[in-house]
């Protein structure tokens, strides 16, 4: 189930559902400990007429959105039957962790009417079942859930009174209970005191409503490492009011998304918001150490081994390239500090990362066939010093740049250098798809672009040795992509090739990254005869023309692929919006960015309501497949309308 809504401060991300329950809550890195179980609810309910119900019984109509220009969710629900309306604000507050929900509920009948809404808590600290306490604070009227050095509390305010008005605790997915929110379904709790094991804990807001009136309640969850802490905030949230919390928070990300005023020319008031979710949805996965992770979307755990909650520094870079160009460079600066923090001795970067800085799961070998590899896609080192030379364009800050020039970039590239064959290509790593091992002509154009970088920084800094040695081999990649990599049969560029006892053995399947990797970093100029064939054979190969539209990765992609699929495989945001890149680059006129504005309302078209973006989309229904919100996905978004505006020309 995608993500509707996600929402951070750089300690904790919350990720909410498209029932408005929480189904994600990191703490206190970004994507690293999710305090929720795969199974963990978090269930909302009703009571009113003698009977319930829950927002995920399928009789509500939902609609989930941001306020427009903030990270701050608004989410509508109503039940015509039961003549229910709830209003959901939500926040995370940008300065300590404090994740607040102010719900305002309308009586829609013709009579007045007792209303009792239920919310419960289904947390497992640190994401291990058991082992967790959960228990009713008389002194402050909170409810405490707690596993060692993480500690929750949950409090609430209504009419200015604080606490509750009713709560219960207890066991929950062990010992054949489900949980406390079942106590609710008669319409109140037992008001048990205490429990440990697998729990969880239902607190409840009653009021009497008269006809078609309101009335409004704030319940907060504050995340800390102690119970000393933890109350402190909570008492910070009284002293200043959760209304002014939810206020200042607001302001606060409006003002950060208004900093920088963009012409946005002849595009639509669709796509320019989506442009601004975009902003605001790739920040919430920016940790306070700098690490950006792919997703927080925790759902593939329920139908696989691991998730998307890691740095790619090949994603992380794009997203940092994103936000230079959008006018955000204290973001990206703090990734290059990450960066810099965990490039391996020999200068690369292994598959993925925590934002705690240590190395994430993979599935790259180091051996294969008995022979010694490294467990690598050298892309992702060539990315970061490509975006980094991007960053330096942008902030102009040589200081900075010459801090991490051993450390980082001539780290970096004396690898990128070193790590080639006889033919001058790089020696064979996985490619982006992370799939195919052997020598990618996206990651050779990305190495070319890193190299030619490199140089320009050594340039910068008077180091003529080193900027001779990265020109000079970035002109020799350059002419072996040319010579190794074009496929003159099928007038398109290998996917890769190896090299076998002497041997070139070729992938000729046609992939979105190897036009994608030559146009975007200009190995060829892109009026270029052999890129504008390779176009041709692009769209006519990976084009969903039998489907919803967009573009595939490659031909047979398998990956969350309906066997039926008449199309090469599901099309996916990204390179769909390479497309969109192609056509900006090598439009002369405004009439030529026509398909490129196409592609920009494509995709608002196909995003959730909210402006979410997975990763995939499938071919025939066009629903989001796969992890949801993909920050790559925004990040290529944000990428193509600062191209698209840049190259429109306003006169």
């Amino acid at each position: 189930m995608s993500r509707s809504l996600v929402l951070g401060n750089g300690s904790i991300l919350v990720g909410i559902d498209n029932y408005a329950r929480i189904r994600d809550f990191y703490f206190d890195y970004v994507g690293l400990e999710n305090h929720m179980g795969e199974n963990s609810l978090n269930k909302i309910g009703v009571f009113v007429d003698e009977k319930i119900s829950w927002l995920d019984s399928g009789e509500w109509e939902i609609i989930i959105d941001y306020k427009p220009e903030t990270l701050a969710g608004s989410i509508t629900a109503i039940n015509e039957s039961l003549e229910i309306e709830l209003y959901f604000l939500d926040v995370v507050y940008n300065e300590k962790n404090i994740f607040l929900r102010e719900i305002t509920v309308k009586n829609l009948a013709k009579r007045a009417r007792n209303i009792k809404v239920f919310l419960n808590h289904q947390f497992r600290m640190y994401g291990i079942e058991k082992k967790d306490t959960v228990y009713f604070d008389p002194e402050d009227e909170v409810i405490i859930h707690y596993k060692g050095r993480r500690v929750s509390l949950i409090g609430g305010v209504m009419d200015d009174k604080n606490g509750f008005s009713d709560y219960s605790v207890g066991l929950s997915g062990i010992e054949g209970r489900e949980g406390t929110w079942m106590d609710a379904e008669d319409g109140s709790l037992q008001k048990n005191g205490i429990e440990h094991g697998s729990v969880d804990s239902t607190i409840a807001f009653e009021k009497n409503a008269d006809s078609n009136a309101s009335f409004s309640f704030i319940v907060w969850v504050a995340f800390a490492k102690t119970l000393d802490s933890v109350k402190k905030i909570n008492l910070y949230i009284l002293k200043k009011t959760p209304e002014h919390l939810l206020e200042s928070t607001q302001d606060f990300w409006h003002a950060w998304l208004n900093k920088t005023n963009f012409d946005f020319c002849d595009l639509d008031k669709e796509i320019v918001d989506l442009f601004k979710k975009s902003l605001l949805i790739m920040r919430t996965h920016v940790d306070n150490t700098g690490a950006i992770i792919a997703s927080g979307d925790s759902e593939l755990l329920r139908y696989g081994r691991d998730n998307y909650s890691y740095v790619w520094t090949r994603d992380a870079a794009q997203v940092a390239l994103a936000f230079d160009m959008a006018g955000y460079q204290e973001v990206s600066r703090k990734f290059f500090e990450f960066a810099n923090e965990v490039i391996s001795e020999e200068g690369y970067f292994f598959h993925r990362y925590r934002c705690d800085k240590s190395l994430g799961s993979s599935w790259h070998p180091w051996i294969s066939d008995g022979r010694r590899q490294l467990p690598i896609q050298e892309d992702e080192t060539a990315l970061v010093i490509y975006a980094l030379w991007k960053h330096y364009e942008n902030t102009k800050n040589l200081e900075f740049i010459e801090s991490i020039y051993n450390s980082l970039i001539k780290k970096a590239s004396n690898f990128m250098l070193g790590f080639r064959n006889e033919l001058k290509l790089p020696f064979p790593s996985y490619d982006l798809w992370e799939m195919k091992y052997g020598i990618n002509t996206f990651t050779s154009a990305s190495v070319y672009a890193a190299l030619t970088a490199a140089s320009e920084f050594a340039k910068l800094l008077g180091k003529e040795n080193d900027e001779k040695l990265f020109r000079q081999g970035a002109d020799e990649l350059k002419g072996a992509i040319a010579k190794y990599l074009y496929n003159d049969n099928t007038s398109y560029f290998y996917k890769l090739i190896d090299i076998v006892e002497g041997n070139i053995i070729h992938d000729e399947t046609i992939d979105s990254s190897s036009l994608h990797g030559i146009s975007f970093f200009e190995v060829l100029p892109i009026n270029d005869s052999k890129l504008e064939e390779a176009y041709k054979v692009f769209n006519s190969h990976l084009s969903c023309n039998s489907g919803v539209g967009g573009i595939a990765r490659f031909e047979n992609d398998e990956y969350f692929k309906d066997p039926n699929t008449p199309c090469p495989g599901n099309p996916w945001f990204i390179t769909t919006l390479w497309k969109a890149q192609y056509e900006i680059k090598k439009a002369q006129s405004n009439k030529n960015l026509k398909e490129a504005k196409e592609i920009l309302k494509w995709v608002t078209n196909k995003a959730l309501f909210s402006g979410i973006l997975s990763e995939q989309i499938h071919w025939a229904n066009g629903n989001q497949l796969s992890a949801s919100p993909l920050v790559w996905s925004h990040a290529e978004f944000v990428i193509t309308i600062l191209m698209y505006i840049n190259k429109y020309d306003k006169t």
